[in-house]
């Protein structure tokens, strides 16, 4: 039976650091499943059905991986596709403290289910996606940050929000 890693975020937009850790993980598992959360209290820049596409599109290379969007807790999500490890990203000592919590709090819900951390390679390890925006936002070029598409659809979002 192949174990099934889930690996969730909110994947606005998702960078080549994620991709990084995507392609990774695909070696470890015989199935990486990348969870799109809606996350609304976020408030995303790109519509989901945008994030799941740009995600798609990013990771199609990759034989092992799929990419579905979720609604619901995402402890919720591992048990309906049958996951046992959540793989979570930290790229900076002050992520681990915020990850840890998480964990903690899914393994008291969810006791079958152990996380797992995964360090990006070493020049992804300062972008994420926040200062992506903000770079975009400020008319900074993002193309080496991420996937081609994700880069032009920033880039004409921003002119259309703030005239960047």
């Amino acid at each position: 039976m192949k174990t099934i890693a889930i690996y969730p975020g909110t994947f606005d937009p998702i960078t080549l650091g994620h991709k990084d850790l995507i392609e990774r993980a695909a070696r470890m598992f015989g199935q990486v499943i990348v969870g799109v959360a809606a996350n609304i209290n976020k408030k995303p820049l790109l519509t989901l059905a945008e994030r799941i596409k740009f995600a798609k599109e990013a990771l199609i290379d990759i034989p092992n991986v799929t990419v579905l969007g979720f609604e619901c807790l995402l402890i919720e999500f591992m048990q309906q596709h049958n996951a046992k490890i959540i793989l979570r990203g930290l790229r900076v000592v002050s992520d681990f403290d915020y990850e840890f919590q998480l964990a903690a709090m899914n393994r008291h819900l969810a006791p079958e289910i152990e996380t797992m951390f995964l360090m990006p390679a070493e020049q992804y390890a300062y972008s994420s996606s926040s200062f992506v925006r903000e770079s975009a936002m400020l008319g900074g070029n993002v193309e080496q940050f991420v996937p081609q598409p994700v880069a032009k659809v920033l880039q004409q979002k921003m002119r259309e929000r703030y005239g960047a």
